[in-house]
């Protein structure tokens, strides 16, 4: 497994600065059961001129979700304002920094899951809402569905007031550039997947234990309408138990789906193995057995968490007893307390 690159938390870490990085083992263990938000931005090869605003993106998201949690509020309310900080941002491919599909359009997917009560919500191939993390959110706590799609969860949003927005507002002059570079004939999908801004995602632990999981894509670039990854799919695209643990994955849809990801590492943590260790093995398995790369970011009820990739990078960030950790590179793993500037 040493293909995964890692974060982790196991062992009381080392105090460091923010300019150094810790190896892959390091690892962090709070005493008892300690809150906490782990954020990704996507499993991708993220632009070299967006590196530094993709990590303030992640962070800010973390340290969001955190005063969240500071405040009261539950593990699901923490991931939901995480990942509405990243579907805000025009630098993830969620909410108004969506990718497009094959026609230049934005279909967005997102879901929210409840460790508590295993309740779920889930949205596919929505158009015109600004913040589909929301929307799911809205599908599990106000209708007896779990999922709803495309134009039915649009006549949802209307009748429970949430606004519409145009589609231009959406699209952003990025996008909209990979739009037009991914319509050659011989452009490779699962490429263009690993190399576009990310899926964004957040699992979080409050003080009452309760998990939970958020996540929301634009999806794969010039994707044929309709197409569906494993963002909205419960097990794939996320899975939060209170029994187990919380994930949000990230990668190529089409294979995280295929193994069901997210509830395949909280397999192995219901096994005994730690979220680490749980992680890698999900991440291995997709590899070995379908060549396809991804990332995840995985809590469990006492607070330990870790951020696993297997891809060269991945933005991530976590926010617990008041420090900020994050990284992007394989290896890198930075901190700061939150009174330091960034």
């Amino acid at each position: 497994m040493s293909s995964i690159k890692t974060i982790s938390s196991a062992e009381p870490p080392q105090v460091l600065g923010k300019d150094k990085t810790t190896p892959d083992e390091t690892q962090h263990r709070g005493a008892g059961m300690m809150p906490v938000v782990v954020v990704h931005g996507g499993a991708v090869q993220v632009p070299e001129e967006r590196a530094e605003i993709t990590i303030s993106g992640v962070c800010s998201a973390a340290r969001s979700g955190y005063l969240v949690l500071e405040e009261g509020g539950s593990s699901l309310d923490a991931v939901v304002e995480a990942v509405v900080q990243m579907e805000n941002s025009p630098y993830f491919s969620a909410g108004c920094g969506s990718v497009l599909n094959v026609k230049g359009e934005v279909e967005m997917d997102a879901i929210v899951m409840d460790g508590k009560t295993l309740g779920s919500g889930s949205v596919s191939a929505v158009r015109d809402i600004a913040n589909p993390v929301q929307l799911a959110r809205l599908v599990m706590e106000k209708t007896s569905h779990a999922f709803l799609t495309a134009e039915g969860a649009s006549k949802f949003a209307r009748s429970v007031g949430v606004p519409e927005v145009s589609q231009e507002s959406l699209i952003t002059e990025y996008s909209r550039m990979f739009w037009k570079k991914n319509l050659v004939p011989d452009a490779n999908p699962v490429e263009c997947q690993m190399e576009k801004m990310g899926t964004v995602g957040a699992v979080a632990v409050d003080k009452d234990g309760n998990v939970a999981c958020a996540t929301s894509t634009g999806g794969m670039p010039n994707k044929m309408e309709g197409r569906v990854g494993d963002t909205p799919c419960v097990g794939s695209g996320g899975y939060a138990d209170n029994q187990s643990g919380a994930v949000s994955a990230t990668g190529h849809g089409e294979a995280n789906m295929r193994v069901t990801l997210s509830r395949l590492i909280l397999f192995h943590m219901e096994q005994g193995q730690s979220a680490e260790a749980a992680s890698d093995l999900g991440l291995a398995y997709l590899k070995s057995r379908l060549g396809a790369l991804g990332g995840v970011v995985t809590v469990d009820p006492q607070g330990n968490w870790t951020s696993r990739f297997s891809t060269q990078q991945m933005p991530w960030a976590a926010a617990q007893n008041d420090t900020l950790h994050y990284g992007l590179n394989s290896g890198e793993h930075f901190r700061r307390s939150f009174s330091e500037q960034h």
